[in-house]
């Protein structure tokens, strides 16, 4: 059974940085791809980035520049570095995991999901 666990939410002021970590663990395939996604309160769920195993990325909008994706040398973990974080940052993260999918696929396509972890940012 696979498990998807995040961990490293939490509250912060805006400017500060948080680093959020997921671990995957019990699939029976090499994960190619590993990202974070979020959910604003009142907002669809949207990408925050995406890694491949060969370490190409891809970021959503709003946090270009100011995130970090990487992958640990297992490959069945995942960290997201946020920094100059902004209020309108808060949401739930989810780290998500595939496979097959590449990092332009639709997050309704992605296998594994974890529970989620809260980021909240004060003014």
């Amino acid at each position: 059974q696979v498990q998807v666990v995040e961990s490293g939410g939490g509250l912060v002021q805006a400017g500060g940085s948080l680093r959020l970590s997921c671990a995957v663990s019990g699939s029976p395939f090499s994960l190619n791809v590993m990202g974070w996604y979020r959910q604003r309160p009142g907002k669809q769920r949207e990408l925050v980035a995406a890694i491949l195993a060969d370490g190409k990325t891809n970021y959503g909008d709003s946090v270009k520049g100011r995130f970090t994706i990487s992958r640990g040398n297992t490959n069945n973990t995942v960290y997201l570095q946020m920094s100059s974080l902004k209020p309108e940052d808060t949401a739930g993260y989810y780290c998500a995991a595939d496979p097959l999918a590449s990092i332009y696929s639709a997050s309704r396509l992605l296998d594994y999901w974890g529970q989620g972890t809260q980021v909240t940012v004060s003014s």
